[in-house]
């Protein structure tokens, strides 16, 4: 199956989870992971109708940016080094990897602009995964929403290293409910919308369990090397 091919699957599979969620297709939106793809194949993907594009490495995204259509959209999806806020203000339009309260203010001094992120959570308490606890979660939130020039959208987790199905529910359903829980004690000016949950391994349990945005490399572009 060609690249054309693998996108139009993948959308048929993400719009089949969001039905059985009780969700329109067309809901649940697909941002291309393109880390350790060279530009040529991020140009194929946008050549095929893809707009959405999201990086884990700073330098890797910079670089590629520079070589693609100016109306792409960027998101960082790894994990953000203070040292590496200067170069990345004003290129991504959503920085989904906001784990700690001291990278938010760091972040939040060195603005220009105004800044939508997400705040990522570690949804299956694994020591080698970042992000804020569950139960710091609503504490880290009041926190970072009021910082100046940080916009916060919603929240992102990384689901467990685990082909067990249940396992993977419960750690995006956990998500959800805090996701929820958050957006009913907004302030109606706050657009507090996005879900980001699922890769190319579990994007169909975690769109069933909320899911707004899921973030696909290897089932759209194969294999990394």
């Amino acid at each position: 199956m060609d690249l054309k091919g693998r996108i139009a699957d993948i959308r048929t599979r993400v719009d089949s989870a969001a039905r059985r969620s009780g969700r329109e297709p067309g809901s649940v939106t697909l941002l291309a992971v393109t880390k350790t793809f060279p530009a040529a194949v991020v140009q194929e993907a946008y050549d095929a109708g893809l707009r959405l594009f999201g990086e884990n490495r700073v330098a890797e995204a910079l670089e590629k940016q520079g070589q693609l259509p100016l109306d792409c959209e960027w998101h960082l999806i790894g994990q953000l080094q203070t040292n590496k806020i200067n170069k990345i203000l004003g290129r991504f339009r959503l920085i989904q990897s906001i784990d700690s309260l001291r990278l938010a203010r760091a972040l939040s001094q060195r603005l220009t602009a105004p800044q939508d992120v997400l705040l990522e959570v570690n949804s299956s308490g694994e020591a080698a995964k970042a992000g804020f606890a569950p139960g710091d979660l609503a504490e880290g939130f009041a926190q970072v929403a009021a910082l100046p020039g940080l916009n916060v959208r919603g929240l992102m987790t990384v689901g467990p290293l685990t082909p067990e199905k249940e396992v993977q529910r419960r750690a995006f359903g956990l998500t959800r409910d805090l996701f929820l829980k958050l957006r009913s004690q907004c302030p109606p000016r706050m657009d507090f919308s996005i879900l980001s949950m699922g890769m190319s391994g579990d994007f169909e349990a975690a769109i069933e369990e909320g899911s707004t945005l899921v973030r696909v490399g290897s089932a759209l572009f194969g294999p990394r090397a």
